[in-house]
């Protein structure tokens, strides 16, 4: 079949940037890291990309396909054209990450995320006389995060990460929940108060694009939740997220619905007045829309305060999402 190729080129050392199209016949079967080699062989031996195993096991031919991070090496032609030879296959480096030279970029910004969040074990105790044994149950779940290949992908896409640099990222965040849950790991509550703060688990805004891209499944972003979780319960609440967390239960708890005028407040603390202001804006914006109903300002289960039929049922739902929660496994010697 015809594929057509629109390949991003850069090249940092040139101050040159743009885009060669391409234009070769390749099989049904093939991949687009077969078309992009047969390009670099046969086409344009200048073109740059970086590629290994070709069996979706190293991560290195991470990229966007049209407008998407993907290992090259699982998008099929075939898939990403919809068997529509006319379609010109956008194909550009990964994002948030400086660019080498074409396809290639600078995965420091990566790893070094990675580092951040002290990926090895660390027990407590001396250690012991034979190996620990962990129940099945922890391991299984600790296995989708496990699954990572280092590809970059999420990372690549993060929305957050787009904006600001400090935070720690998908990837990073997915690698820490998988010694924070190893019942093996003896430091996890410091792990939970690190990540706690600014720039950790508390500032990913759910997008889900790293759920979308990663081509094995570890769901970055429901580890983040996870670890959320994990902190809330190890009583670590004193930074905004978990304010959040718990106004937005109380709203529904006590109301039956989300609390708009009593959210921000709740979040930041009522007397932090200089963020209040900074947001002061954009609730003036929200009343005039009929965001914030001056019949929110009375505090929830105050009287006068919003009410709604079946409470009680909306309160038991809250209670059994909370006994449902399961626990951590524990080791045993």
């Amino acid at each position: 079949m015809k594929v057509k190729l629109k390949v991003r080129r850069t090249d940092p050392e040139h101050g040159a940037a743009g885009y060669s199209q391409y234009a070769i016949d390749m099989p049904e079967s093939s991949t687009l890291l077969d078309a992009l080699i047969q390009v670099r062989e046969y086409e344009d031996g200048t073109l740059a990309l970086r590629c290994s195993c070709r069996s979706a096991i190293c991560g290195s031919c991470s990229m966007r396909v049209d407008r998407r991070a993907r290992l090259a090496c699982r998008a099929k032609i075939i898939t990403v054209t919809g068997g529509d030879e006319e379609h010109e296959i956008l194909v550009e480096p990964m994002t948030n990450m400086p660019v080498i030279k074409d396809l290639i970029v600078d995965q420091e910004l990566f790893f070094s995320k990675i580092r951040q969040v002290d990926p090895y074990l660390q027990p407590l105790g001396p250690v012991p006389e034979r190996e620990y044994r962990v129940p099945n149950e922890a391991m299984i779940d600790l296995t989708h995060t496990m699954n990572c290949i280092m590809c970059g992908a999420c990372v690549s896409d993060c929305t957050v990460l787009e904006v600001d640099k400090n935070f720690i990222a998908p990837a990073a965040l997915a690698k820490a929940y998988r010694f924070a849950a190893d019942p093996r790991d003896g430091h996890t509550h410091e792990r939970l108060e690190k990540l706690s703060e600014y720039s950790g688990i508390w500032d990913c805004t759910r997008c889900n694009m790293c759920v979308e891209v990663c081509p094995k499944g570890v769901a970055p972003m429901n580890r983040i939740l996870q670890l959320r979780e994990m902190a809330m319960e190890a009583g670590i609440q004193n930074n905004a997220g978990a304010r959040h967390t718990n106004i937005f239960t109380k709203s529904i708890i006590d109301g039956g619905r989300l609390n708009e005028v009593w959210m921000l407040p709740g979040s930041v603390g009522m007397f932090n007045v200089p963020r209040l202001l900074v947001e002061a804006p954009g609730a003036l914006r929200m009343l005039r829309v009929g965001k914030l109903p001056l019949a929110q300002a009375i505090p929830p289960g105050a009287p006068g305060s919003h009410k709604m039929q079946g409470m009680d049922r909306v309160r038991n739902v809250v209670k059994k999402a909370a006994l449902l929660k399961p626990k951590r496994a524990e080791v045993t010697d």
